[in-house]
């Protein structure tokens, strides 16, 4: 399976910075199944899914319209 977009945050679906709207993109998926998703993993997780989060919104870049 090739993968021919690269991974970006989304300047057009986002709540905070983007993240869960570029992974949605990313994965061809809803961006409210990637948020309640997210949301779970990061309550199940003691709350580790925040310090990914803001890993992910400096790593990632933004996607240029």
């Amino acid at each position: 399976m090739e993968i021919s977009r690269p991974l970006r945050r989304t300047m057009h679906d986002r709540q905070i910075a983007g993240v869960c709207g570029g992974l949605a993109r990313f994965l061809d998926l809803d961006p409210t199944v990637v948020r309640v998703v997210y949301a779970l993993a990061t309550v199940c997780t003691a709350f580790s899914g925040l310090l990914v989060y803001l890993i992910l919104w400096a790593v990632v870049p933004a996607r240029d319209y």
